[in-house]
């Protein structure tokens, strides 16, 4: 249940007005991943794609693009990710894969953008680093988003259940007395 919540979280954050690249989608998508259900693993990429495609459409103005497919692409990596942390969800997981997931976005995106648009960076080695150059700001917020909401998505369950324990006690010295 937790794990829909999230992804919902992440949609409705990616529609109200947020500083651009700060969002839990990468948190997420990692969570759902590691702890959804697998027959249901499509929901969180339609859910996502459904949403680009209405920001793109009512928000931006953007023309449908190729660059696109690959945020989607994106979305279902991440999503096989947090599927193989599975079983292995612990700190260090938790933090590379949210790192690896800011670091793989940044790459992938701007590597799309700059074979998509190419009235705005020219298809040489100068006009990608341009591309990556323009991208550097949006992807210390992005660091910054993945890293938090992620950690943040995967601590809420295990301080929900110490919380769960803590007042399982208090309650029980409660009935004794």
């Amino acid at each position: 249940m937790l794990a829909y919540l999230f992804v919902a979280l992440a949609v409705a954050v990616r529609l109200m007005p947020h500083p651009l690249a700060f969002t839990p989608v990468t948190g997420a998508l990692l969570y759902f991943g590691a702890r959804g259900p697998r027959r249901q693993a499509w929901v969180p990429v339609v859910l996502l794609m459904a949403s680009d495609l209405l920001l793109n459409k009512f928000v931006y103005a953007y023309p449908f693009t190729m660059d696109q497919v690959a945020s989607w692409i994106w979305y279902a990596v991440m999503l096989w990710v947090g599927m193989r942390m599975r079983d292995r969800v612990n700190p260090l997981t938790v933090v590379g894969s949210a790192l690896a997931g800011s670091v793989s976005f940044f790459l992938f995106s701007n590597f799309s953008s700059w074979l998509t648009w190419t009235d705005m960076y020219p298809r040489t080695l100068a006009g990608l680093t341009t591309c990556y150059a323009a991208g550097l700001p949006f992807f210390r917020r992005a660091l910054e988003g993945d890293l938090l909401f992620t950690c943040a998505m995967f601590a809420l369950p295990v301080v929900l259940h110490s919380l769960a324990g803590i007042f399982e006690k208090a309650g029980d010295r409660t009935s004794v007395a």
